[in-house]
């Protein structure tokens, strides 16, 4: 019975070899890109190389705007401005016997809490509307007092601000202690807000910080922002800073080192980033002249001139047996929401089959031992 029993094994084996596929964890290059020259594919390949690589970066970007838009920075003055909405605390002093201000045996008014109008006036008594709004606090102070002159000999004005709206920052979220904060002077830095804030929360991965500014988003990376001086911004009063994580993300598939959701550790990751975060490809199984990278466009994103995809649906291949294609993949750049997708070598199909092979003998001399 021993013969039979290896006939049959011996079936099976061939039946599984001749099956459509044999079992491995990717697909091979050719199977995805089978149909690349059909005019009906929905999707075009373009290899990496040094000749393309720079026209390709002028496609139009997906998955994001291309760049994060961050503002430069423009130092201001020290002192802080009185603007609309702030309060201004008033003491007047008048030595006069007589005064118009004070009473008997008073050498000073206060008048607090006076809050500058929206067209930057405040009112004083005897000298009326006083327009404050643009002027630092000493400046502001001297124009009243200038003005007091006409009823009072020699008067002295005694001036403090309490930041209104128009002069603080609010930080939104994403700090350890949210708030809003008065601005102390028109010089006052991003960097120096989170500090007064607490410092961003620890439990932010890839942390992104966005300033709020008259209708417009300004975004930058906590790492960019800690480590060039020149992000290190004013802020303005009325912004808004929220900071969040940066939920831009690839995809890893096929014979990579893992196969996982990567989010971006940087504003911009090329080709060769993309494989580093994922620790590149798997030794014994990728096809390393098949690493694809997946995208999809849109109809109006296309383009008859090569400035652009001639589908919406683009693999771009990168071979990483070729300095070109090697040296291209280093200048082009991975988008979120692309698929990574690491070929699987057709030398492992062959190994399937050799383990096959190797599990139907070995099956054999198990039952021939029995």
């Amino acid at each position: 019975m021993r013969h039979p029993i290896r006939f049959l094994a011996s079936l099976f084996f061939i039946a599984a070899v001749s099956a459509c596929s044999l079992p491995r964890g990717a697909a091979v290059e050719s199977e995805i890109i089978r149909n690349q020259n059909n005019e009906d594919a929905a999707f075009s390949v373009v290899p990496i190389t040094q000749e393309n690589v720079a026209q390709l970066a002028t496609w139009p970007a997906t998955g994001w705007a291309g760049h994060y838009h961050w503002f430069t920075r423009n130092p201001g003055p020290k002192s802080n401005v009185i603007r609309p909405g702030d309060q201004i605390d008033l003491v007047i002093w008048d030595n006069q016997e007589n005064s118009l201000l004070t009473g008997d045996l008073q050498q000073n008014v206060a008048l607090p809490g006076i809050t500058v109008s929206p067209n930057g006036m405040i009112f004083v008594p005897y000298i009326d509307q006083v327009n404050v709004a643009g002027s630092t606090p000493d400046a502001a102070r001297r124009q009243i007092e200038d003005k007091l002159r006409v009823v009072i000999p020699d008067p002295q004005v005694q001036l403090a601000v309490v930041s209104g709206p128009d002069n603080s920052v609010d930080a939104v979220r994403g700090f350890n202690a949210p708030g809003n904060y008065p601005l102390p002077n028109r010089n006052y830095s991003i960097l120096s807000l989170i500090s007064t804030a607490g410092g961003i929360a620890p439990s932010l991965q890839n942390p992104l910080v966005r300033v709020i500014r008259g209708g417009n988003s300004y975004e930058i990376r906590a790492g960019d922002l800690f480590e060039k001086p020149s992000a290190n911004v004013i802020l303005r009063g009325g912004d808004q800073i929220i900071v969040e994580e940066d939920e831009r993300y690839f995809v890893a598939l096929g014979a990579t080192g893992s196969e996982t959701i990567v989010p971006f550790t940087k504003e911009r990751i090329n080709a060769i980033e993309a494989l580093a975060l994922v620790d590149g490809i798997d030794d014994g199984r990728a096809n390393p002249k098949g690493v694809l990278i997946l995208r999809d466009y849109t109809r109006k994103d296309l383009r008859a001139d090569g400035s652009g995809p001639e589908k919406t649906q683009v693999v771009f291949a990168v071979d990483l047996t070729s300095a070109d294609s090697l040296f291209a993949a280093r200048k082009f750049d991975v988008n979120p929401g692309d698929l990574v997708m690491a070929t699987e070598s057709s030398v492992t199909s062959i190994r399937t089959v050799f383990g096959l092979v190797g599990s139907i003998v070995g099956v054999g001399n198990a039952l021939d031992n029995n």
